[in-house]
């Protein structure tokens, strides 16, 4: 479904962009077609740049403290948004818009237990692209969810991750997955194992996951995003209760990785998770964190490091 969205986002885009040139032809004063074109995609482009830089102020406004070795000087911040700019420009302009997962490479050895990949908040598979291709050549089986309706409740996507899950087992003939999700991905996969139990599950890296709620999703559509809100600076009771119900066993479970300048999780210390393994970042926008290689190499890590045995359950060790 989000593909065909985005397909008619790019056709509307398309539209406005031919619009504008003739605009600028017409109006404006511009001879030549091409300039005028150009014209309007810098305008495009100055739009699409307008929204990420809102995003960073709104969740500056609401974040929590950066520390002090995570700071960004000047360059800094503008790598920071040009390299979040760039990850959104390119999933929403086409990693979504052919939404495929990487073929196995058959010369690369076994690398661990299967992966499952979790997307987050109005997004497909398509997000995982660079990942999917470093599991690809570590020869590490992987399978994706897309996640539909787009707004629907968290718990109606809990029956399609165990779909998921069963048939990535099955393909396989592995007891148990790794579950590697991005951002509202985290909380499917923690309402998944509410309801289904943690037999299968080796471990679960979360990705930018807001696991205590966002103030940026109470701008945001849907019921998914409801359950993600901060009100009077508290999680969502739906939050409140999913977190009450997780004893330690099933916490340390966990890994996750997360910025310190995510533009879209505010506080960026909501992805701090309790009992879990956590991996604080820095420089990382929302959207760059599944595309930058420090994160990549991380994901990667705890994949094969933590779980090296195939075709068994494994046994995380929890160093």
């Amino acid at each position: 479904m989000i593909a065909r969205i985005l397909r008619w986002l790019m056709l509307l885009q398309v539209l406005a962009v031919l619009g504008v040139a003739c605009l600028a032809m017409r109006v404006w004063g511009v001879a030549s077609p091409a300039v005028a074109v150009l014209l309007a995609l810098a305008l495009l482009l100055a739009v699409r740049a307008l929204i990420v830089l809102r995003n960073f102020r709104q969740s500056r406004r609401f974040g929590s403290p950066v520390p002090p070795e995570y700071q960004l000087g000047a360059l800094g911040a503008a790598r920071l948004f040009f390299g979040e700019l760039r990850a959104t420009l390119w999933t929403s302009s086409w990693g979504m818009l052919r939404p495929r997962l990487a073929v196995l490479d058959a010369a690369a050895p076994s690398g661990g237990l299967p992966v499952l990949l979790i997307h987050g908040y109005v997004c497909n598979r398509g997000y995982w692209t660079r990942l999917s291709g470093m599991l690809a050549r570590a020869g590490i089986a992987h399978d994706a969810v897309d996640l539909e309706p787009i707004g629907a409740d968290i718990e109606a996507f809990v029956p399609q991750v165990e779909v998921a899950v069963e048939a990535l087992c099955a393909r396989t003939g592995s007891a148990q997955v790794v579950v590697v999700a991005h951002s509202m991905g985290g909380l499917v996969a923690r309402a998944w194992l509410r309801r289904h139990g943690a037999a299968r599950v080796a471990r679960v890296i979360t990705i930018g996951t807001p696991h205590h709620g966002t103030r940026l999703a109470n701008l945001a559509a849907g019921a998914n995003a409801r359950q993600m809100r901060r009100i009077n600076d508290e999680p969502d009771s739906w939050l409140a209760q999913l977190a009450a119900g997780e004893p330690p066993a099933v916490r340390a479970l966990f890994t996750s990785i997360y910025s310190h300048h995510d533009n879209i999780v505010a506080p960026q210390s909501s992805a701090h998770l309790p009992g879990a393994r956590n991996i604080a970042l820095g420089g990382i926008g929302h959207v760059a964190l599944a595309s930058d290689a420090r994160v990549l190499r991380r994901v990667l890590a705890e994949i094969t490091i933590k779980c090296e045995v195939v075709k068994a359950p494994c046994t995380p060790h929890f160093g």
